[in-house]
């Protein structure tokens, strides 16, 4: 994964609007009921790897509290905080039908809030049921700022698969030593990369991989012949991740919120932000072992990465303590380690992707759009921009003088400094977004050969203007203009169809005769392969005003 997409100074933004907004509640369903939460924001002292620091957490979590709704509830979380920094909080996948106000990106929803403020987040799950997540959407205060959110079906509406005996989090993510805003300001001053993870995490602990960590080991007790379903996130900032437990098959049953057609798998493979539901069929006898669940990165890149592993352990519990199996060994169990991939297979990242279909049920319809109102082709990848005169220390690809910049069609984000959800609402736009992003690349060129010899990308905050229930087709295109990488895309507000993906440079001849049209695998986060395509369609039919990113670059969709 490219750290140098991280740089927040280098993301774009472009924003589509509606020809109306409407900021009412759907009516509660039968047997919906409002569930209240409060996030205190606050410091607390954690140790991982062999030192004490202090993270901004909620209610002195690491993860965080999860949320438990079913779908037709309504949620109002109020969100307190009480550190010096800037807080909101974004409910990654839920859809926020109608109401926008509660996405939670800072400056393109709401204005932070401040320290001693509050905010209540007032939402209702429609129509969704299974894995989402939360997280901090200010800087990267995300880091430490996540935790689950387990959307439940419908009472008396059963899962389209066996019932698990029980359901676990397994929540991946990364650690820093040092304080992630440092990093982050260190990197905006100067241009270049931030510094990498120190550690990757599973449910906030390093493992036995990472020095001290040995009593910082998640570990999963199972029993024999049982059925688990396990909710997998990755609440990385940047890695994309495989995942895998050792002698164990894993059967994939959702991705982002959504039931897909189940398929077994030896390994998940997960890009920032997306979620995977799977089951766990436990061995129906005690092995007297132990299996190690490792998740490591995929790296498609050039950039520097974090190239560690991290470690839980599953483990059995020993029939003996139950008294019903006295001829089982009582030795100390062997440690048992699965076998992942190559760090950069990205054969192995594409074709689990395609292993993704919708179910595409009677009662889980995938409603594709056939005809397509509007197509985008965005052009995706790292820049340059300049240094200001009085800034010696940019760390840019070409000296001093420059900076990397993440762009799309050539356009980098500038940040504004009122929330464009609330500038629009108010009839107020000017000064601070305007209505002229590209729709596709102004001076196209061969995105995954030989890169253009200018390298300078243009600045602003634009957007795109749509009438309300367009059908809409967009294709994302990695480019190599400092080198081809991966892209985690995330649509905020809505769920999108992959219809298609594939290496090289998109085709709009060719390429569109084998979408898939009928099954597609339905998401709100996906990645853009390594100097490859992806084709994505969406019906642009909820008010509000939500991001598309890849990792901190920004496409604000205002309607």
């Amino acid at each position: 994964m490219d750290a140098y997409r991280s740089v927040p100074s280098s993301a774009f933004v472009a924003v589509i609007f509606f020809s109306f907004i409407a900021l009412s509640f759907l009516p509660q369903t039968a047997h919906a009921i409002t569930r209240h939460y409060k996030f205190d924001i606050k410091l607390h002292n954690v140790t991982r790897l062999c030192r004490t620091k202090s993270i901004v957490s909620v209610n002195g979590q690491f993860p965080g509290p999860r949320i438990v709704a079913r779908e037709g509830d309504r949620l109002l979380i109020k969100v307190v905080n009480h550190v010096q920094n800037n807080i909101t909080i974004h409910w990654h996948g839920v859809r926020q039908f109608r109401s926008g106000w509660a996405d939670g990106p800072a400056y393109i929803t709401q204005c932070p809030i401040q320290t001693g403020q509050s905010y209540v987040y007032n939402f209702t799950i429609d129509g969704q049921r299974g894995t989402a997540w939360w997280h901090a959407h200010i800087s990267w205060l995300r880091s430490t700022l996540y935790g689950p959110i387990i959307i439940l079906p419908k009472r008396g509406v059963p899962y389209p698969f066996s019932k698990p005996y029980k359901e676990i989090p397994i929540i991946l993510g990364d650690w820093y030593n040092a304080d992630p805003e440092a990093i982050i300001k260190r990197a905006l001053q100067t241009g270049g990369g931030p510094n990498v993870s120190d550690a990757y995490t599973i449910n906030g602990l390093t493992g036995p991989l990472y020095d001290c960590s040995a009593n910082d080991t998640f570990r999963l007790k199972v029993k024999p012949g049982k059925t688990y379903l396990l909710r997998i996130i990755n609440a990385a900032l940047n890695a994309e991740l495989f995942f895998g437990i050792a002698n164990h098959t894993l059967t994939v049953v959702e991705a982002d919120i959504v039931y897909v057609k189940p398929f077994g798998t030896k390994i998940v493979f997960l890009s920032p932000g997306q979620t995977t539901n799977v089951l766990l069929e436990t061995k129906s006898d005690y092995p007297n072992a132990e299996f190690s669940m490792i998740a490591q990165p995929y790296v498609a890149g050039h950039a520097p990465f974090d190239n560690s592993s991290v470690a839980g352990i599953l483990a059995y519990e020993n029939p003996l303590n139950t008294l019903l199996h006295s001829s089982v060994s009582t030795g100390k169990p062997r440690l048992i380690k699965p076998i992942l991939p190559p760090l950069n297979d990205t054969d192995f990242a594409i074709s689990y992707t395609k292993l993704l279909f919708s179910l595409a049920s009677v009662e889980y319809p995938a409603y594709v759009p056939q005809k397509v109102d509007k197509r985008f082709f965005f052009s995706v990848g790292l820049g340059t921009s300049p240094c200001e005169e009085s800034n010696k220390t940019c760390q840019g690809p070409f000296g001093p003088r420059t900076r990397y910049a993440a762009s799309v069609n050539n356009v980098s984000f500038t940040m504004p400094k009122t929330s464009i959800l609330q500038s629009h609402f108010l009839g107020q736009p000017r000064g601070v977004y305007t209505p002229d992003f590209p729709t596709n690349p102004e001076n196209p060129f061969n995105y995954t050969g030989t890169p253009p010899d200018n390298t300078m990308v243009s600045n602003g905050t634009k957007v795109v203007v749509l009438p309300f229930n367009t059908s809409v087709e967009l294709i994302m295109q990695d480019t190599s203009i400092l080198g081809a990488d991966t892209h985690p895309l995330h649509l905020h507000g809505y769920n999108f169809f992959v219809v298609g993906q594939g290496l090289g440079n998109f085709d709009p001849k060719k390429d569109p005769a084998s979408f898939n049209l009928v099954d597609p695998v339905e998401r709100n986060t996906v990645g853009v392969p390594v100097a490859g395509w992806v084709a994505v369609r969406f019906l642009a039919n909820n008010p509000g005003a939500y991001l598309h990113i890849y990792v901190h670059s920004y496409i604000i969709l205002k309607f």
